[in-house]
């Protein structure tokens, strides 16, 4: 899907849109609430900043990521302070997982999206809250030794028969769905939502050092058939899969999952009304191949970019790690200012160059401090 731009509207479409609820619905990101999110911050922004795609919400072309940091008190309330700043100032976009942080990060989500609605800033239908399951998530701060790993497993997964030793691959990652159903209900609670927006699989290529690539598939097939159920019950809007390299990666690279097998599995889980709808990867200056580099096969054997592939899939792209982890943010070729003069700092213009590539509907990046968000959003302005 290419992304186009609009003047936000409340019939505006985005692929993030919930198959379920309605108008005042305030159990999760709404039509009518992402429209009023935008129309309130529109003035502010370039006019491609809120961006729709073909169903329902308006999204920021900026969200802001919640990876990187201790797991510490104080890295917890600078992403509270940060993402109260972003949510107040035109980013709409919310994207965590339930390992981040050892759960910390989805509870500063929680923490700063119920002050903000406190204040009045925001409402929880102008936010699209975004989470992810696949890896094990621990409890506040990692075990201090193997062996209590191996006991914290045993208690919190093995005895509750959410996964079993044979379902964890590379000692941390696991797809069966009874794990995943656990994460969901952990991560709702943690976030202090009914509802996630978009849930996503985390990484499955991760399992391919361990398994083939039909086994893979049946795990991912019946992940999917999971999500669908929980879409079913109003506990996801959409779901989608989000990668490091699987889609970056040529076909016969052991990281190489293509879009359109994913694609074909939620068709025979849902058939053509599944809620598969959005793929994250990275897009970076220095990492450009999901824009530049033929990975993914289509119609026929014709491969594309990944970005162009999962357009002609129906799925929306959500980009990551445009700052490579802070590397992007200085020392910047001087051609780079030209192309983008009236940004001022090179972390404007390395979010610049990824959230306007065709076919990109969000570009994430995380923020701990007040200043950067700021100093990003001058990206979009």
């Amino acid at each position: 899907m290419t992304e186009r731009t609009t003047t936000p509207t409340p019939d505006a479409a985005a692929t993030f849109a919930p198959p379920v609820g309605g108008v005042g619905d305030a159990r999760r990101a709404t039509p009518e609430g992402t429209s009023r999110y935008a129309a309130r911050h529109s003035a502010s922004f370039a006019p491609d900043h809120f961006r729709s795609a073909p169903h329902e919400l308006i999204v920021s072309s900026l969200g802001i990521g919640t990876y990187l940091g201790a797991d510490a008190d104080d890295d917890d309330d600078a992403y509270v302070d940060a993402m109260r700043v972003a949510l107040r100032s035109g980013i709409n976009v919310v994207d965590t997982a339930i390992n981040y942080r050892c759960q910390r990060s989805e509870r500063a989500v929680r923490r700063a999206l119920q002050q903000v609605q406190a204040n009045g800033h925001v409402a929880r239908d102008e936010v699209v809250i975004c989470t992810k399951a696949g890896y094990v998530p621990l409890e506040n701060y990692p075990p201090s030794t193997p062996e209590g790993y191996q006991g914290y497993l045993r208690r919190e997964f093995y005895a509750r028969r959410v996964m079993t030793p044979a379902d964890v691959v590379a000692g941390g990652h696991c797809l069966a769905p009874g794990f995943l159903a656990d994460c969901l209900a952990r991560s709702r609670q943690n976030l202090g939502v009914d509802h996630v927006d978009v849930f996503y699989l985390h990484n499955p290529e991760h399992q391919l050092g361990s398994i083939g690539i039909a086994e893979l598939h049946r795990r991912i097939r019946a992940a999917f058939a999971l999500f669908e159920e929980r879409v079913a019950a109003g506990e996801i809007g959409v779901y989608g899969v989000s990668t490091w390299q699987a889609f970056r990666t040529a076909p016969g690279g052991r990281d190489h999952i293509a879009m359109r097998d994913l694609v074909a599995l939620a068709r025979e889980v849902a058939g053509e009304a599944h809620h598969f709808r959005v793929v994250q990867m990275p897009l970076s200056l220095a990492m450009p191949e999901a824009v530049r580099v033929p990975t993914q096969p289509v119609a026929g054997e014709a491969l594309l970019p990944a970005v162009q592939a999962a357009g002609a899939l129906g799925l929306s792209v959500v980009a990551s790690a445009p700052l490579m982890q802070g590397r992007l943010t200085q020392g910047l070729p001087d051609a780079l200012a030209e192309l983008f003069p009236a940004l001022t700092t090179d972390a404007q213009r390395a979010l610049a160059f990824a959230r306007s590539m065709p076919g990109v509907l969000t570009t994430l990046t995380g923020m701990k401090r007040a200043a950067h968000v700021e100093e990003n959003l001058g990206a979009a302005r």
